[in-house]
């Protein structure tokens, strides 16, 4: 009985480990595969608005709406909005019910986007979209490998968001292109990182919970793909103030 026990025992943890290495996969690929949906569906709203509006000297009605009357600033405003209404809601939604919230909060971001269209060149705007799709690439590639544990990264990450933040409130009254300069590296530096951590966290979040319950996983995979949907969109914003080119 205790060779048998002996030679059973490596097996048994071989196949758990199997299972857990094929389950995280398809958890992963979830995360990745919500997120490049929400990605596009931001995509084509912001540059539907661009075209639909004009742009400067040739406004459309949509345009005068949608970029010069009070309606910017619901457009502004209502991705924020919904991030808040999504975490408190999420719980008592089906995973389909989140699922389509999270796209609808990706066509409110879209939309929200919609103007660097109308400042920036397409050419330039691909080229930042395929340099930060490289950088995040490899940025979670790293998270999702490395043995070092990022918690305490993450954690001054962290800190450091809550700092940008307040730069950019206060400089949205005073308008310094130095200070913009400034936010525009840290942002960029910040979410670098950022796209690391939450990589790493997602992936300890499937291992500490893998025998949860279906729904609670597919909700998990959810929230995943909207926090590196959110690292992807600022390092991409952050990276186009350096080299966007204006119209």
């Amino acid at each position: 009985m205790a060779d048998y026990n002996t030679i059973r025992r490596p097996a048994t943890t071989a196949t758990r480990a199997a299972v857990y290495d094929e389950g995280l996969r398809a958890y992963m690929n979830r995360v990745y595969g919500l997120m490049t949906a929400g990605m596009a569906i931001s995509a084509a709203v912001a540059w539907g608005f661009a075209e639909m509006a004009g742009g400067p000297g040739a406004w459309t009605e949509f345009g005068r709406v949608i970029y010069q009357s009070p309606v910017r600033w619901v457009i502004m405003f209502l991705p924020l909005i919904m991030v808040f209404a999504f975490g408190a809601a999420l719980n008592r939604l089906s995973t389909q019910g989140a699922t389509l919230m999270f796209y609808a909060f990706a066509a409110a971001m879209g939309a929200s986007l919609s103007s660097i269209f109308l400042r920036y060149t397409d050419a330039s705007i691909v080229t930042t979209f395929l340099a930060t799709a490289g950088g995040f690439a490899a940025l979670s590639l790293y998270g999702y490998t490395t043995k070092r544990d990022l918690s305490a990264m993450g954690r001054f990450l962290m800190i450091g968001l809550v700092g940008l933040i307040i730069a950019m409130l206060v400089n949205m009254f005073v308008g310094s292109g130095a200070v913009a300069f400034a936010i525009s590296t840290v942002g960029v530096l910040i979410f670098a990182g950022l796209t690391a951590y939450d990589t790493q966290n997602i992936k300890n979040t499937y291992l500490e919970l893998a025998n949860s319950g279906s729904d609670f996983l597919g909700k998990s995979a959810i929230m995943g793909a909207l926090t590196l949907y959110l690292d992807f969109l600022n390092l991409f914003t952050f990276l186009l103030n350096f080299t966007g080119q204006q119209e």
